[in-house]
C-alpha cells in the first residue's frame, strides 16, 4: 500500500480498521512505518492511533518496537458466530478423525473468495503445513475450498475461475478449462482432492457440510502425506462426520443463542 497520505473523508473508525486490517498471516509483527504503509496512512495518524488501541489492548507494542494484535481483540473474536458455536459443534468429531488418521484435520469456511479456516487438529505425525486457525487460502489450491468452490452457486464458480489463479507449487490446477473439469469430477464422485497443489509433499481430501439451505459455507478435510496418500479411503469417513456435524447444526439452529446459522451464507447437500 504505497503511499502515506491517507485516503480522503476517511473517519477516524475507517482509519483504526485499516491499522487493524494491516495484520495478517504473513505480517503478525509490524514495525510503526510498516503500519502506516500498509495501512496507507500518515505516519502521526498511526502513531496516535496505534497508542489507542494498545492502551484499549487492541494492540500490544513489544520491547523492540513491533505492534501486534492485542488480546482484547483475541477475546472479542471468540464471541463471533463462527469461532465460538461452530467450532464447539465441529470440534468432537474432528477429534474423533484425528484419533482415527493421526493426521491434519481442518474446517474451514467460505468467505468471499477464500477458505478460511476456523479450526485445525494435527500432531507430532502430520505433514508439516503451512494452514493455521485464522488463514485464508485459495479455493482452487486447497482441499477444503476446493470442496466448497466445487459445490457453489454456477456464477461464482464462473467468477472465480475468471479471476487470475495463482500457482503455488508446478502442480497447482491454474488454467481455467482444467479447473472447471476437476470441480466437475469433484462433484460427481463427491469429495474434492489435491495432490502437492498447496504444498509439496502433501495431499488432502475434503467435502462439504451439507444441509438444505443452498450453496455450502462450512468444508472438513484431512491433510496427509503424499508418501502415504490414500484419498478415496478417507472420503467416506469425513463424510461420516461432516453428516454427523450437519445434524448437530440442524438439532441447534431454533436455539437463539448460536445465532450463526443466520449470518452465514446457505448451504447445499453434498452430490451423490
Amino acid at each position: 500500500m504505497a503511499g502515506n497520505s491517507g485516503k480522503q473523508g476517511q473517519s477516524v473508525t475507517g482509519r483504526a480498521l485499516a491499522l487493524l486490517g494491516a495484520f495478517d498471516i504473513t505480517h503478525p509483527r509490524l514495525t510503526l512505518s510498516e503500519l502506516a504503509r500498509r495501512a496507507d496512512l500518515p505516519l502521526a495518524t498511526t502513531h496516535r492511533l496505534a497508542g489507542e488501541l494498545a492502551a484499549w489492548r487492541a494492540l500490544d507494542r513489544d520491547d523492540d518496537g513491533y505492534y501486534r494484535i492485542g488480546l482484547r481483540l483475541w477475546e472479542a473474536g471468540l464471541l463471533a458466530p463462527v469461532s465460538s458455536r461452530l467450532r464447539e459443534i465441529a470440534l468432537p468429531f474432528m477429534q474423533d478423525l484425528y484419533e482415527v488418521t493421526r493426521e491434519n484435520i481442518h474446517l474451514a469456511v467460505r468467505d468471499g473468495f477464500d477458505a478460511l479456516y476456523v479450526e485445525k487438529l494435527s500432531g507430532h505425525r502430520s505433514v508439516p503445513i503451512i494452514s493455521r486457525i485464522g488463514t485464508r487460502l485459495p479455493m482452487h489450491s486447497t482441499g477444503v475450498g476446493k470442496a466448497l468452490l466445487a459445490n457453489a452457486e454456477e456464477a461464482f464458480i464462473q467468477a472465480y475461475c475468471e479471476r487470475p489463479l495463482p500457482r503455488f507449487t508446478r502442480y497447482t490446477i491454474a488454467e481455467r478449462g482444467r479447473l472447471l473439469r476437476e470441480l466437475r469430477n469433484t462433484v460427481a464422485r463427491g469429495y474434492a482432492q489435491t495432490n502437492e497443489e498447496m504444498t509439496l509433499g502433501s495431499c488432502s481430501v475434503a467435502v462439504p457440510v451439507p444441509s438444505e439451505r443452498g450453496a455450502p459455507s462450512i468444508s472438513l478435510g484431512i491433510v496427509v502425506h503424499s508418501l502415504r496418500a490414500d484419498l478415496p479411503k478417507l472420503a467416506p469417513t469425513l463424510h461420516s462426520a461432516a453428516d454427523a456435524i450437519a445434524r448437530r447444526l440442524t438439532e441447534t439452529a431454533d436455539d437463539p443463542a448460536p445465532g450463526f446459522l443466520h449470518d452465514l451464507p446457505p448451504l447445499s447437500a453434498r452430490a451423490p
